[in-house]
């Protein structure tokens, strides 16, 4: 074999070890079944398929309109939206998107700040910018992890924002959408809801529901927990449907990348069968985990609120060597996790954050349950608290991961992590 090309296969299946015998805990990745994993390798990958279904600007897009057709039922469906895109090809696209149909350069976004958990694309230099929208941020209870509410309706009611943006990378509770919608009918701004993280949660019936509250527009991508091949949806009310398709295309996207829209179609039939049991085990799961960890000795945010209603857990480890630190160790030990910033750290301190953010959708996704979250939070405290070696611990996590290699929640159980490669 060429040793270019040598060098890449090793290094895939290299990843493709490494993820075998580790905890994934990041909170924004999930593993596909075998089947959508399939439609991936297939020869879609190859094609184009301009325009929407049944107005395509090639020929021979008519299987490409089956695929996205069904998406689209199986998107309304799940997600009970009245209209919905599936074009998209990540979940910033979506934002981008969203920002042109339903604003104009100069006007104002409300949107949370990135260290109280917004994410990037709402912030001035990424898809909020590209825009050319002017950015202000929503007040924040640090203790309960969440926007204020009463400071967010005064804020609406003073600053007259064009939109109103929810959603966010460190997402432990609903957002107050109702909350919202009658300060923003007063001053004339739309509600965009940025589900990237959650969205498999929403479809589950195991978070809020943004459209039935208020939302105009829901924005997501769909590999977090919702367990999809990487891309983005976006969800919205008829009023903004036309201007929202004009947005994704010509607006933002060319060919929307047909294999990985198969896939989707794949993940929305497993989510319309199986997404309520697996959202509503993702979540306890979470919370199992929380309050194991707390047991343990971890600082773990929200105590009193439960800790999490999402799948995710944050955890401050600034007296245990730090989100740095803490994450690199983890890692050693086969765990992977990501460090995180907190309200209360400084925005330009990214290298050493107070914390870790852990999410338990693809353990959930692997069979994994409560008695399993008390088994990780021992393997996290044996690494944070304890400082075991690392490379101790590494091996009993193999141990513990060897037994959870088939994907559940879907149609084809099949190995989490076979890769064919001649």
């Amino acid at each position: 074999m060429n040793s270019d090309v040598q060098c890449v296969v090793d290094a895939v299946m290299g990843s493709q070890e490494l993820f075998k015998y580790s905890l994934p805990m990041i909170a924004s990745e999930n593993v596909t079944s075998p089947l959508v994993r399939q439609v991936l390798s297939s020869d879609l990958g190859h094609r184009y398929a301009e325009g929407q279904v049944g107005h395509r600007f090639y020929q021979g897009c008519g299987f490409v309109d089956t695929i996205e057709a069904k998406a689209i039922e199986l998107a309304k469906e799940v997600f009970r939206a009245p209209h919905v895109n599936v074009q998209p090809i990540s979940g910033v696209n979506c934002n981008i998107a969203a920002f042109f149909a339903l604003a104009q350069p100069g006007d104002k976004l409300l949107a949370l700040a990135v260290p109280s958990g917004g994410h990037i694309s709402h912030a001035k230099f990424s898809a909020a910018g590209i825009r050319g929208m002017k950015i202000y941020t929503h007040p924040y209870d640090n203790s309960k992890m969440n926007i204020d509410v009463d400071g967010m309706v005064k804020e609406i009611k003073r600053l007259k924002p064009k939109v109103v943006m929810f959603g966010a990378s460190l997402f432990l509770f609903p957002h107050p959408v109702k909350e919202a919608r009658e300060a923003c009918d007063e001053v004339g701004a739309s509600i965009v809801y940025d589900a990237a993280h959650v969205a498999g949660l929403i479809a589950g019936g195991e978070f809020q529901d943004p459209l039935k509250e208020g939302a105009d527009v829901v924005t997501a991508s769909t590999h977090k927990t919702f367990p999809g091949p990487q891309g983005g949806i976006i969800l919205c009310k008829e009023k903004w449907a036309k201007d929202i398709d004009e947005a994704v295309f010509p607006g933002t996207v060319s060919n929307f990348h047909l294999h990985h829209k198969a896939g989707l179609a794949i993940a929305l039939a497993e989510m319309k069968q199986f997404g309520k049991a697996y959202a509503r085990q993702t979540v306890k799961n979470a919370q199992a985990l929380a309050a194991s960890m707390d047991d343990m000795g971890f600082s773990v945010l929200c105590k009193e609120q439960g800790y999490t209603k999402s799948h995710q857990v944050a955890v401050d480890v600034s007296k245990i060597g730090g989100g740095s630190v803490v994450a690199a160790n983890l890692e050693k030990a086969n765990v992977i996790a990501n460090k995180n910033l907190f309200p209360w750290d400084n925005v330009n301190g990214t290298d050493d954050p107070s914390g870790i953010r852990l999410g338990t959708q693809e353990l959930t996704r692997l069979g994994m349950k409560e008695p399993e979250m008390k088994e990780v939070a021992r393997v996290l405290k044996r690494v944070a608290i304890d400082k075991e070696k690392p490379e101790k611990v590494k091996k009993d996590v193999i141990l513990l991961k060897s037994q959870y290699q088939t994907v559940q929640y879907c149609f084809d159980g099949d190995g989490a992590y076979e890769f064919m490669l001649r």
